[in-house]
């Protein structure tokens, strides 16, 4: 099965399985030192007769894991701990770059109260903490907000569930539905914005809310925490321009804006009349997304989210 998954897929699977009385476990990344190929968080389902959802490394680990877990290494316990990478020879034999090592934590499913739980609050588009006590297994659900972050320590593995950044566009063009996929891909809150009808009517993408009402009011009702991105791209100024204005008063963590660079000269020139201040432009990507040739709509969202993508990871391009 793939690797490449993301949190709802896993827990939706787990839940599927225990349904059908496989034997499954959740394996989670929970602490990495030097070079490592998946971040924590990071998670690998197994279940007895070897099929798996989700990666914790480039793949070597994974088939080790596999084997031993089919084997009954882990079986008596609810919950295990693991370290990969120690020594140089283990980084060497499963493929971790040099001195790179991770810590894992295997466990064990069998309720699948708290399963059904969190996916229910994904649903919701809520925000959720899974806390596992690394002694017995015990896992506790809490609420959680915005700046909620994975964390290994005391004793206790805590996960974030839910859609921890939120994607604002503004306009529901075409464009705009390849933008909102990749954002659901990477975990986004997916909100599209466009109070015309003749654009907003058309909109089909599941996973995405759509809303009605002025960008402006948009990004003043919705983008008040550092997690807020806001993106214009509807190429009518009435509508990007008092979005931005907006965003830019905002704790917004990247603002960017669809268009050339002359029109985006001039877009900063009509902020700059409205009272924006130069400090304030400077957070404005305009042109938006990276500079990589793009021409197509599939490949200008592609270009968007590289940069926010980018950004997010402390790149500085």
């Amino acid at each position: 099965m793939t690797g490449n998954a993301s949190a709802p897929e896993i827990l939706h699977t787990a839940l599927a399985w225990l349904k059908q009385n496989h034997q499954v476990a959740l394996i989670t990344v929970a602490k990495t030192w030097g070079s490592s190929p998946r971040p924590v968080g990071s998670m690998l389902l197994v279940r007895e007769d070897g099929r798996h959802l989700g990666s914790v490394s480039g793949g070597c680990i994974e088939e080790d894991l596999l084997n031993r877990y089919c084997n009954g290494e882990f079986a008596q316990q609810p919950l295990t701990e693991l370290k990969y990478g120690v020594t140089s020879e283990q980084a060497h034999r499963f493929g971790l770059p040099c001195g790179g090592s991770l810590k894992l934590v295997l466990e064990n499913l069998i309720d699948q109260a708290w399963l059904k739980n969190i996916l229910a609050t994904i649903e919701q588009t809520e925000l959720i903490y899974r806390q596992i006590n690394l002694t017995n297994g015990e896992v506790t659900l809490l609420p959680a907000n915005v700046d909620a972050e994975f964390s290994y320590a005391n004793g206790y593995m805590q996960q974030v569930f839910g859609p921890t950044w939120q994607l604002l566009l503004i306009g529901a063009g075409h464009l705009s539905h390849y933008v909102a996929q990749i954002g659901l891909m990477l975990g986004y809150q997916v909100i599209v914005c466009d109070p015309r009808e003749t654009y907003s009517d058309n909109w089909q993408l599941p996973g995405t809310e759509l809303i009605r009402i002025m960008p402006d009011d948009a990004v003043k009702q919705l983008i008040s925490h550092k997690r807020g991105i806001v993106v214009t791209l509807t190429h009518d100024p009435k509508l990007d321009d008092m979005a931005l204005w907006e965003a830019l008063q905002s704790p917004a963590f990247y603002i960017g804006a669809l268009g050339s660079k002359r029109s985006s000269d001039s877009r900063r020139q009509r902020l700059q009349k409205l009272g924006v201040s130069l400090e304030q432009l400077a957070r404005l990507h305009a042109p938006v997304g990276l500079d990589i040739g793009s021409h197509t709509p599939a490949e200008i969202a592609v270009a968007v989210m590289a940069e926010i993508t980018a950004m997010r990871n402390g790149i500085n391009l």
